[in-house]
């Protein structure tokens, strides 16, 4: 029987052994050099990243809100100031059944049914928000029952903040503005403007006025803390702390005792006032009224009272001072007249038969003048003086639209005049290109003859009034309009001074402006519109009245203010400036649908003269003169 001997290659299974062993030994080295590198990745390279993720588990980065800078008014009074309260605050999105935790949180609390409906209304604006409140300003005994009963409520806490203040309410409320919760939207426009991380912890931000104008100023810089915790997060010690720098305060040119006092003045009469220095820009006084109380906004407010404010028939979130547009009425006169002194168009000395009406060339549609019968012979001065519609209508058809345009658009009117506090609008300066734009026509002379006594398309706002006056009272300059007077440095105390800005300075001939200033004047003495409001004054001063007209009135007939809604009665107007020889105040007074400017308009401005230049209070409410006054013919002009 024969065996099969195996004979083994021996040189060659070594061979193949070693090869297995070195690609063994290479996979293994390959196995270590890469655990090396993820080595050298994480110890070495990542070693700040993860050195900052184990510190995280143990410390904890809180921000530091910095104190909002307080405003004042020129004298020193505060307009808006800060005060530390507790808020009880909760985080939504841990709880499944809000209403029944609010129910149950109401047992130890009160949570009033306008608590939960601003709740609920944050909730929607400030999504992004962890932390709602629903009270604010806690009282000792409201933090001591819920601290007893804190074990109950997890995901609710009471927190310290500091609140804002308004201690003159509806005063200055279209000036100051306020401050408000941060929504979702000022979330993303200050991620794009780069300033998120500046407001770590704030949870509020100026939403209109000065508030929101001076926002940078106001907020301050954010600081932080470094804490470290335990393992349940709970605070061990303070490791590192950077403060926050406190916002800057501002002092507003703004004299609270004159706005103080326009404000008696109105009574309760709606309308506006803007007073400004003619000699740097600054805002004296404005006032829009109705105001409304700005606290309410801060922790935002409830339905019920935003429902009363947004519905009211008087409009009283409305600024009027800023927004409000109006026919100027015959204030529009003064610039018409030096319009036609500069461009030649009159003289002093030319003057016409008024006989109570005018008319286009081959027209037979009369243009009436406020005086029946007319007022006679009439040059210029005259026709300020007593207001003479007529001699304007036949101005106008001399000058042209582009003319009353180009030249009285040097004064402002139609276009803003920069302020700083955001919102204005420009008005309406119209001309031939804007109705071509606006409505596809072409313009008519007929529109002109409107246009010539502040009404058609004319549309104004009381700021643009004042700045217009202001202009005249200073022969011809133009300073930007200005709130802020200086800002005073947090951590120093230094002043800095707000510089006066001249814009530009009309080029006025001296002896046509003193023509106009002169009739101003004498608008205010014996024979002029505005005599009795202007009757035993201690000092001079210049004006003019005018009438808004608020709806037309047919061909032919008369306008009875007795027979008309009271809403759809005229405006009264008033621009004026004081002292007469050496101005230290011009103003523009609009009070709505109370008649004309001489006898409701007229006397407010003689009331807040006599405050800023003699220190007399004025009274309660406005004298209504009997005086004849102008009254416009409303018609379809």
């Amino acid at each position: 029987m024969k065996h099969n001997v195996e004979l083994r290659d021996h040189p060659a299974e070594l061979h193949k052994f070693r090869i297995r062993l070195a690609i063994s030994a290479g996979f293994v080295l390959i196995l270590f050099l890469a655990l090396y590198i993820r080595f050298y990745y994480l110890q070495v390279t990542q070693q700040e990243h993860y050195h900052t993720l184990a510190e995280a588990n143990r410390i904890s980065i809180s921000p530091l809100v910095p104190n909002r800078g307080l405003i004042y008014d020129r004298n020193g009074r505060v307009l808006a100031q800060n005060y530390s309260a507790y808020t009880l605050e909760i985080v939504p999105s841990k709880f499944q059944d809000l209403e029944a935790t609010l129910d149950e949180l109401a047992t130890v609390i009160e949570i009033t049914p306008a608590d939960r409906q601003r709740f609920k209304k944050l909730m929607k604006e400030s999504k992004r928000f962890k932390s709602l409140p629903i009270r604010n300003r806690l009282t000792d005994v409201e933090i001591a029952s819920f601290a007893a009963n804190r074990y109950r409520f997890p995901g609710i806490e009471i927190k310290a903040r500091v609140l804002r203040q308004y201690p003159e309410k509806e005063i200055v409320s279209h000036v100051v503005g306020y401050i408000s919760r941060i929504n979702d939207k000022d979330l993303e426009q200050l991620e794009f403007n780069g300033e998120l991380n500046n407001y770590r912890g704030s949870h509020h931000i100026g939403k209109i006025g000065i508030e929101q104008s001076y926002e940078k100023q106001l907020h301050g810089i954010s600081g932080f803390e470094e804490v470290e915790t335990d393992a349940i997060g709970r605070s061990i010690r303070v490791l590192s702390r950077t403060p926050p720098v406190p916002g800057n305060n501002l002092i507003l040119s703004l004299d609270l005792g004159l706005q103080e006092a326009a404000e008696k003045a109105f009574g309760d009469h709606r309308g506006a006032l803007v007073a400004l220095d003619p000699n740097n820009g600054e805002v004296l006084a404005f006032v829009s009224k109705p105001g409304y109380d700005t606290n309410l906004f801060i922790g935002g407010i409830d339905q019920e009272n935003w429902n009363l404010l947004n519905n009211s028939i008087d409009r009283p979130l409305n600024n009027r001072a800023l927004r409000g547009v109006y026919p100027p009425g015959s204030t529009f006169k003064p610039f018409m007249a030096l319009a036609a002194l500069e461009l030649g168009k009159r003289t002093p000395e030319y003057s016409m038969s008024d006989p109570g009406y005018f008319s286009l060339p081959g027209v037979e549609r009369r243009y009436r003048d406020w005086k029946v019968g007319g007022h006679g012979r009439v040059n210029l001065h005259k026709s300020l003086v007593v207001s003479c519609d007529t001699y304007y209508y036949s101005l106008a058809n001399d000058l042209g639209i582009e003319n009353i345009h180009n030249f009285i658009s040097q004064f402002g009117l139609g276009k803003k005049t920069g302020i700083d506090i955001e919102g204005e609008v420009s008005g309406l300066l119209p001309s031939s290109a804007w109705k071509m734009r606006q409505y596809n026509q072409k313009w008519y002379a007929g529109d002109t003859i409107s246009v010539s006594i502040g009404q058609g398309y004319n549309l104004t706002t009381p700021l643009q009034l004042a700045f217009a006056t202001m202009i005249i009272a200073n022969d011809g300059k133009a300073y930007l309009p200005r709130l802020v007077k200086q800002i005073q440095n947090s951590q120093t105390g230094d002043v800095e001074d707000i510089p006066a800005k001249l814009l530009y300075t009309i080029d006025l001939k001296q002896k046509y402006l003193e023509v106009v200033k002169s009739a101003l004047v004498d608008v205010t003495r014996p024979g002029g519109t505005a005599a009795r409001a202007a009757a035993n004054a201690a000092y001079t001063f210049a004006g003019k009245t005018g009438t808004s007209q608020v709806i037309g009135i047919k061909q032919g007939e008369r306008y009875n203010e007795k027979s008309i809604n009271e809403r759809h009665r005229d405006h009264a107007m008033f621009i004026a400036y004081a002292p007469a020889e050496n101005p230290k105040i011009a103003l523009a007074v609009l009070v709505e649908n109370s008649g004309t400017g001489g006898s409701t308009a007229a006397p407010i401005a003689r009331q807040v003269f006599d405050y800023f230049l003699l220190g007399q209070l004025p009274e309660p409410t406005i004298a209504k003169f009997a005086e004849p006054v102008e009254e416009h013919i409303h018609e379809h002009l």
